[in-house]
C-alpha cells in the first residue's frame, strides 16, 4: 500500500498509471486480431520501423516528443502500407516485402543515428520511459485509443470475416483490401501511442502477449479481444508500481511480466497447454497400442 500511495502522490505517477491502463488495454485488444490473423511477424517487423522515423525526426527538427511521434508514424505507415500494397499487386507476400522495406529503413536509421549526438535521449523512445508522459501525451493516448477501439468495435463483424476467411469475406461484399490497410494503420497508431510506455523495441511484447495468453485458454474471439485488453491494462498498471518498488524501468518490467505469465499459461492451460498436449499424446499413443493388440 505504501508503494501505491507513493506513486499516486506524484502527478507524474498518476499520469503513468493512466497511460499504462489505456495503452495496455488498446494493445491487448488489438493484439487479438494479430494473434488470430497470425500477423505477429508483420507487427514485429513494423515495430522496428519506428526507430528510423525517430532518428529522422531528430535529424530534421531536433529530438522532442512531436518530432519523434511524427517521424515514427510516417516511416511506420509508409513501410506497413507499402508492404501491404506490394503484396496485393505482385507475387511477393507481405512478409517478404516487409522484410526488404523494414531492414532498409532500419539501416537508414542507423546511418542517421551516426550523424546525431543524441543517442542517450533516443534510448527513452527505444525502451520507453512512462514516467515522462505529459498531459499532452495523455490526451494523445486517449484520442488515439478511442479512435482505434471505436473502429474495431464498429467494424467487428466484417473484420472477423476478414480474419478467418478472406474469400468468404469478399463474396459477402466485405472490402478486404481496405480492411488490410485499415488494420495496418491502426497497428501503427497503437504502436505510436506505446512509445512512451515500452518504447519502439519492446512494443511487440505488449501487443502480442495478452491475446496469446488468452488464446491458450479460449476459442472465443470476443473473450480473446476483451480478455486481452483487460489483462494488458491490469498487468501494465501493476508493473508501474512494481518497477517503482524495485527501481526498475517500467517498459522492460511490463514485457518481462507478460513473458512470465505466458510461460505459466503455456504450461498450465487445461486445454492447449504443454501438460494437456502431452496427456493427449499419451492417451492417443495408448489407444494406438490397444488397437494393435486387438488386431494381433
Amino acid at each position: 500500500m505504501n508503494v501505491i500511495e507513493e506513486v499516486l502522490s506524484y502527478s507524474f505517477g498518476q499520469r503513468a498509471v493512466l497511460a499504462a491502463a489505456m495503452i495496455g488495454f488498446v494493445n491487448g485488444y488489438l493484439g487479438g486480431y494479430l494473434v488470430l490473423r497470425r500477423d505477429a511477424l508483420f507487427a514485429g517487423a513494423l515495430s522496428h520501423t519506428l526507430f528510423p522515423g525517430i532518428a529522422l525526426g531528430a535529424l530534421i527538427a531536433g529530438l522532442n516528443p512531436v518530432s519523434a511521434l511524427v517521424g515514427a508514424a510516417i516511416t511506420a505507415l509508409a513501410v506497413g502500407l507499402s508492404a501491404t500494397g506490394i503484396a496485393g499487386t505482385s507475387r511477393l507476400d507481405k512478409e517478404a516485402a516487409l522484410a526488404i522495406l523494414y531492414t532498409a529503413a532500419f539501416g537508414g536509421g542507423l546511418i542517421v543515428l551516426s550523424r546525431l549526438a543524441t543517442y542517450v535521449r533516443i534510448e527513452d523512445y527505444l525502451f520507453g520511459n512512462i514516467l515522462a508522459v505529459s498531459n499532452l501525451d495523455l490526451w494523445f493516448i486517449f484520442v488515439a485509443g478511442a479512435v482505434t477501439m471505436s473502429t474495431l468495435i464498429l467494424l467487428g463483424r466484417p473484420l472477423l470475416l476478414f480474419l478467418f476467411s478472406k474469400d468468404v469475406a469478399a463474396t459477402q461484399g466485405v472490402p478486404v483490401r481496405f480492411l488490410a490497410y485499415l488494420l495496418a494503420g491502426l497497428l501503427v497508431l497503437t504502436m505510436i501511442t506505446s512509445l512512451q510506455a515500452v518504447g519502439a523495441i519492446l512494443t511487440l511484447g505488449l501487443l502480442v502477449a495478452p491475446a496469446s495468453i488468452l488464446y491458450l485458454y479460449s476459442d472465443s474471439p470476443r473473450a480473446i479481444f476483451w480478455g486481452g485488453g483487460s489483462l494488458g491494462a491490469a498487468v501494465s498498471v501493476a508493473c508501474v508500481f512494481v518497477s517503482h518498488a524495485l527501481d526498475l524501468q517500467t517498459g522492460p518490467t511490463v514485457v518481462v511480466a507478460f513473458g512470465l505469465i505466458f510461460v505459466v499459461a503455456y504450461v498450465m492451460s487445461p486445454r492447449y497447454g504443454l501438460g494437456a498436449t502431452l496427456l493427449k499424446r499419451r492417451h492417443m499413443g495408448g489407444g494406438e497400442h490397444a488397437e494393435e493388440d486387438k488386431t494381433a
